[in-house]
């Protein structure tokens, strides 16, 4: 009924109704983002990864931190998988959960915070300190109407920060800071008047940059660079989570964080859930299960397992449904196609739209590249069926890859139904049935 009413409503009375919202929700939680230093982060790829790797860096100051992302929440030392499928929360529960870390005694707060939640207005009444900015692709363009739209809903994020109030804790007053990355084209753009600084990073020598990753060393499943004087190590491969990383201690340096003490956090810190992690039943090949839903991020994904020691790469992927960036399809399945050597389609996120429309529209990209039905491309609709048909094809010393659900813990089909799911348990089961130690039954995704 209420969205039935939302789409019958004009703009104008939209804008008003996002932002009642908005302002009725930090009221009712007594406006708790002004008794925290906000970090807000956005981009196209890495905004969860960056915001996690911010809130442990933030924890070397001493004071509890607190983070709010599409993978994980987090409140001091309690931590908890996002089972909402959203990436910024709604305005109730974005101001909610803002109210459980002051009350928890929180001193950051930090936001992944999406171009649709600023369309609808999310981060109104979200009293910002720091913006960071890791990078653009195009994403989501159906949404937005266009790439330009897109960027300038990301672009809005940092003119809010900018002509948020600032605050005092304890005679010190918040500065606004603006951290930016300076290898992305767009970054630039970012750059808005009002913040107190803007500090740059990269990790390209090249550039000009505040912070600059120096002797960046990769090795399979960790990464390690200089950053002046103080070491980095991360428990996180590939040139990203490098960027990731200097996006997190950017805004150390913006707050007068301990350089050196927030690294040793870092280099402290394992994997997040659902991003390059891997799946360990004592098995004699290699599961992985990751986000990596967009060219960009599978592009990247790619280039680390290249690195790795396999023999066959086996990769299960789809794509998302509900009219979403419908172009990316072909192109997920020609680039799964020229990367792996067996490539299964299945279901992911479809909404109202027909899964066996979307997985032949990935599948049609493999074919592109040389893959053939029933050989090596399969079309297997059941999500559990198909990770179950990986593992029974894979051999000792094989890479089984599963993208595009990462943590997520429900499948969208169709009517809004939200079917539970979570991708690590699923893969643990189909390992166990492999090595004759019991799997349970295929469930009817």
């Amino acid at each position: 009924m209420l969205y039935s009413l939302k789409k019958l409503l004009p703009s104008s009375w939209l804008y008003v109704y996002h932002r009642a919202l908005s302002w009725l929700a930090a009221a009712i939680y007594g406006n708790p983002s002004n008794k925290l230093v906000v970090v807000g982060i956005t981009g196209t790829n890495g905004k969860t990864t960056t915001a996690y790797l911010t809130a442990k860096a933030l924890e070397a100051s001493g004071f509890p931190t607190g983070c709010t992302t599409t993978a994980i929440f987090k409140i001091g030392e309690r931590e908890w998988l996002n089972k909402t499928k959203m990436t910024m929360l709604g305005r109730f529960g974005l101001q909610k959960m803002l109210n459980e870390m002051v009350k928890a005694g929180c001193r950051y707060a930090v936001i992944e915070t999406s171009s649709q939640g600023i369309l609808q207005h999310r981060h109104a009444h979200v009293n910002y300190d720091i913006a960071i900015f890791t990078n653009l692709t195009p994403e989501h363009i159906e949404a937005h109407g266009g790439f330009e739209n897109y960027k300038r809903a990301k672009i809005e994020l940092f003119r809010h920060a900018a002509a948020c109030p600032r605050k005092v804790f304890n005679g010190l007053t918040i500065p606004k800071v603006a951290v930016l990355n300076a290898g992305d084209e767009h970054a630039k753009d970012f750059a808005v008047k009002g913040f107190d600084r803007t500090l740059w990073y990269s990790s390209d020598t090249i550039k000009e940059a505040d912070l600059t990753a120096r002797n960046i060393q990769h090795n399979p499943l960790t990464t390690a660079f200089m950053l002046g004087e103080v070491r980095v190590v991360l428990n996180l491969p590939g040139i990203i989570n490098v960027e990731n990383a200097l996006a997190a201690l950017g805004t150390c340096s913006a707050l007068n964080v301990d350089l050196g003490q927030a690294a040793r956090k870092l280099e402290d810190m394992q994997n997040m859930p659902g991003r390059f992690e891997l799946v360990d039943e004592g098995q004699p090949w290699t599961v992985m299960v990751d986000y990596a839903p967009e060219p960009v991020s599978l592009s990247r994904l790619y280039e680390i397992i290249k690195k790795l020691p396999k023999k066959r790469l086996i990769h299960v992927l789809g794509s998302c449904g509900g009219g979403r960036d419908i172009g990316r399809r072909p192109i997920l399945g020609k680039m799964a196609g020229e990367n792996a050597d067996v490539v299964i389609v299945t279901n992911e996120d479809p909404y109202d739209d027909d899964p066996r429309v979307i997985m032949e529209q990935v599948a049609e990209g493999a074919r592109k590249a040389g893959k053939k039905d029933g050989v090596d491309l399969f079309i297997v609709e059941n999500r559990y069926v198909a990770i179950y048909e990986a593992m029974r094809l894979c051999e000792p010393g094989d890479f089984v890859l599963l993208t595009g659900k990462g943590s997520e813990q429900a499948i969208c089909v169709a009517g809004g139904q939200k079917i539970p799911w979570d991708e690590r348990e699923v893969a643990r089961k189909a390992i166990r049935a492999k090595m004759g130690k019991g799997g349970g039954k295929e469930s009817r995704i």
